[in-house]
């Protein structure tokens, strides 16, 4: 058995001390179980209750496990071992929880990617991660992702396998996912094996991307001690038990749909996973009403979709849900108000981030602390500080700047120390970069960012990677990329270009230079305003805020 005493080294893992460690043993967060195991525990108290549904995929809690362990024992067979990383591309669809579950039970950590990301993004992460599988499917909404994964492994050494979901026949040297996550010949003997071998729970789990002022997405080691006590606690503050039906409308590679609680906190509980292949109110609602589905989770771009939907569409019995979880940008208030009486159930907005810290509104809160905060810490032991630019911590009610540590909260970035030293201080907090207030009560209303983000529903995009990229396109010599409000989104895109002497530039050249770089959909700009120059600061910096001014203002 793993000792929940000793946490391996892995080379590029930053663990918390030693000391906090032990607090967190003590205190009963980290129980020192791996995930893997308890999802196989679950599955052993309810074997023949339907756990995951994808369209006539209808899997009990004995055919998931049988189908992950015994692609774990296939991914040993070639070659990878605990701590291995495997690439998971791969859009909604019941291949990605199991593969999920097999790299849980063998100890190698899945490295979550969105299908949006193109060649440029999907060698950036495998670059860093070093992975020694790549799972994509063949073809996805009209991208060649076995062709891009292929290409993505001849430019990274160390990555020995591309396996391809939904292909006729795999390119050479590529493997079927469907063979991969066949159900094993010997069910109990794999559930055995994969039991025996169980990871440490003081090792990584999975690795989640996250967001950033630069191209890459910081990379966020997270362990099974500490992301088995998130979700298990978030499950518990959301009443997630064998009755759950969690419906996953959200893309599978972030963390929101996933651990919070999510997929794996239903497989957790006991529950039933439902997996939505689009958001869209025409595919949610029949699945709400077909699946009983008790818990979901959305942006607030999807909801407002939802509302509109359900004042004109076709009617459908929404009666079974009970939780609408809305997160990853900001929900304005009179849409939070519309949530109970238009859709029947409870809203509980979220604030989370890869990094960690997690704050919920709570299920009993009243209407005006759920439709105007973003929720508190669901833990005793998060600690928050928001503090002035000068690091100093300001009075409750005042905007400032987030810092947090705790149980859940890593200490440092996957293999990235230049990245640690801006982000986390010397003893240990990490800089969420978000402005925040905290409310008498301990909960928090986040404001906006510090950092030169824009947050496309719930996207993360890089304004320096746009600026970059639009440098592509001929007739670009300079570019500013800023953020407008936009009803549906929250925000979008709008580059300002100072166009070369005798140059014309158009929106069409900028997203199509982007689009042939490799570059995700998502970032592409939205809008383009042509400038003779761009205004600066006393320190010469782009003045982003006249910027932002001046893209919120209605289009001449």
């Amino acid at each position: 058995m793993p000792n929940p005493g000793v946490v391996p080294p892995v080379d590029g893992f930053v663990p918390w001390p030693t000391e906090a460690a032990a607090v967190y043993r003590a205190r009963g967060y980290w129980e020192g179980r791996p995930l893997g195991s308890r999802i196989a525990e679950a599955a052993r108290a309810r074997p023949d209750a339907v756990c995951l549904v994808d369209g006539d995929v209808r899997m009990t809690f004995r055919e998931l496990m049988a189908r992950a362990d015994g692609a774990a024992l296939r991914m040993r067979g070639l070659g990878v071992r605990a701590a291995d990383r495997v690439v998971v591309q791969l859009p909604n669809r019941w291949e990605h929880v199991v593969m999920t579950v097999a790299c849980l039970r063998l100890g190698a950590p899945p490295v979550w990617v969105l299908p949006q990301y193109r060649l440029r993004e999907l060698t950036e992460v495998v670059a860093h991660t070093g992975p020694r599988m790549i799972v994509v499917p063949d073809a996805f909404r009209g991208f060649d992702h076995q062709g891009a994964a292929h290409e993505a492994a001849r430019a990274v050494e160390g990555v020995e396998h591309v396996v391809v979901g939904g292909a006729s026949a795999p390119l050479p040297g590529g493997l079927d996912l469907a063979e991969l996550c066949a159900p094993a010949p010997d069910p109990e003997r794999a559930r055995a094996s994969m039991d025996r071998s169980a990871p440490d729970p003081g090792s990584v789990a999975v690795l989640k991307l996250s967001g950033g002022t630069t191209g890459l997405p910081k990379v966020v080691a997270r362990t099974h001690d500490d992301l088995s006590y998130m979700i298990t606690r978030a499950g518990s503050l959301c009443g997630f038990g064998p009755d759950t039906a969690y419906l996953a409308v959200l893309p599978l590679a972030h963390g929101f749909p996933n651990t919070g609680p999510g997929v794996l906190g239903a497989l957790a509980a006991g529950g039933r996973v439902v997996v939505a292949p689009s958001p869209t109110p025409e595919t949610v609602f029949p699945l709400i009403e077909r699946e009983r589905v008790t818990a979901t989770s959305a942006v607030p771009a999807i909801v407002s979709r939802w509302l509109e939907y359900r004042e004109s569409g076709p009617a459908a019995d929404l009666d079974s849900l009970r939780l609408l979880q809305v997160g990853a940008s900001r929900l304005a208030p009179a849409t939070a108000r519309r949530i109970r009486p238009e859709l029947g159930c409870a809203l509980q907005q979220v604030f989370g981030m890869s990094e960690g810290l997690l704050c919920l509104t709570r299920l009993d809160d009243p209407d005006d602390v759920v439709h105007h905060t973003q929720g508190r810490p669901i833990c005793p032991d998060d600690e928050t500080m928001v503090v002035d630019p000068r690091g100093k911590p300001v009075e409750t009610g005042v905007p400032g700047a987030l810092l947090t540590r705790g149980p859940y909260t890593v200490r440092g970035y996957y293999r990235s120390p230049e990245l640690d030293a801006r982000h986390f201080t010397g003893d240990g907090w990490y800089r969420t970069g978000d402005i925040v207030r905290l409310c008498p009560d301990g909960n928090l209303v986040v404001v906006g960012r510090e950092k030169d983000v824009i947050n496309r529903g719930g996207e993360k995009v890089s304004a320096e990677e746009v600026e970059e990229l639009a440098l592509r396109a001929a007739g670009v010599r300079r570019a500013a990329a800023v953020a407008f409000p936009d009803d549906e989104l929250g925000e979008r895109i709008c580059l300002f270009v100072v166009p070369s002497p005798g140059h014309r530039v158009v929106l069409d050249d900028v997203r199509r230079a982007m689009a042939e770089a490799g570059t995700a959909s998502f970032k592409l700009p939205e809008r383009l305003l042509t400038v003779d120059s761009l205004p600066v600061t006393a320190l010469g910096k782009t003045d982003k805020s006249a910027l932002r001014s001046r893209a919120a203002a209605p289009p001449a």
